[in-house]
């Protein structure tokens, strides 16, 4: 399972603005942007759907930026990619076969199953805040 672009750069923007709202109190798109090497209007189409959803805040003008809320680090990695890529790449056949499931099921089928609803579950389970409390303090060079 390969997870989309848009879901990495959501993640990890969010990421980055949690650990840099404990220094200040908002973060700018371009600073966002230039330090993920992310590029800035597809940046910014993400970050306007996060704040549109409450997953973060966004305030407008020269003084304006984003921020995380009370909400933000309880948000689960599910609801994100819920949100960048939808959920159907859970029902879709590994080996993109039109006619797979159950029933007529692929060579991989039963076998990636298992797979699927364990990652599911670690989706579900882990929240943003989850990720940060990580002890590695050179994470955010990771993001």
């Amino acid at each position: 399972m390969v997870f989309s672009k848009s879901f990495g750069y959501a993640l990890r923007s969010i990421l980055y603005v949690v650990m840099i709202n404990e220094n200040q109190s908002r973060v700018q798109i371009q600073e966002v942007a230039d330090n993920l090497q992310i590029p800035k209007h597809f940046l910014g189409k993400i970050m306007k759907m996060l704040a549109k959803e409450k997953i973060i805040d966004s305030v407008k003008g020269p003084f304006g930026g984003f921020s995380v809320n009370d909400g933000t680090t309880s948000i689960p990695l599910i609801r994100l990619m819920e949100l960048t890529d939808g959920l159907e790449q859970f029902q879709e056949c590994s080996l993109r076969l039109r006619k797979c499931n159950a029933d007529k099921p692929c060579p991989m089928h039963h076998r990636i199953a298992q797979n699927r609803n364990e990652l599911i579950a670690m989706f579900s389970s882990t929240t943003v805040g989850d990720l940060i409390k990580s002890d590695d303090k050179d994470f955010i060079y990771s993001i």
